[in-house]
């Protein structure tokens, strides 16, 4: 016997109230409910950074919660951020540096980039933090450590950082 339970979330801005199958992930109610494909399906095991969105303005692997953990939260996915004429600074940043070859992995990257930068401004600590009591600083470094869950197979890396850094207001 299959359990539904309605779930109430706010995604990119608008309210949604739906009956899903307790099993769901946030990741399938995206994609398959919503019908919002920015966010990809890579491993389906949290490894790869491809499912990355922003809950109440963390990151979090969306393959890895289920819809009905999220009662309430405010979600923003890759269509969230920015839109053809108007993209969001690291929308625009990635695409100055060629962030991106194939493009698969690109919408996690942008949601994981712009959630590091949160991170540092609120003063987050990472693992490579130097000086725990200084302002955190967005350096590629601290940039590579914090960007580590999202897998470019293409091996984009260095324009990721690059365009990371522009829109901390850094030099990578």
């Amino acid at each position: 016997m299959t359990r539904t339970t309605k779930v109430s979330l706010i995604v990119n801005g608008k309210g949604h109230s739906l009956e899903v199958d307790n099993r769901t992930t946030l990741l399938d109610l995206l994609r398959e409910h919503l019908h919002l494909t920015g966010t990809k399906k890579g491993c389906d095991h949290g490894q790869c950074g491809a499912c990355t969105v922003m809950v109440d303005g963390r990151r979090i692997n969306s393959c890895l919660t289920l819809a009905v953990m999220h009662e309430h939260n405010e979600i923003t996915t890759i269509e969230g951020l920015g839109e053809p004429g108007n993209l969001h600074p690291m929308q625009a940043a990635f695409v100055k540096h060629d962030g991106f070859q194939c493009g698969y992995c690109t919408p996690g990257q942008i949601c994981s980039a712009v959630a590091v930068l949160e991170e540092i401004k609120s003063n987050i600590p990472s693992h490579v933090t130097g000086d725990l009591t200084a302002q955190a600083e967005a350096t590629p470094g601290e940039l590579r450590e914090r960007m580590s869950g999202n897998i470019c197979r293409c091996g984009a890396y260095s324009n990721i950082i690059d365009a990371v850094a522009e829109v901390s207001g850094r030099k990578a």
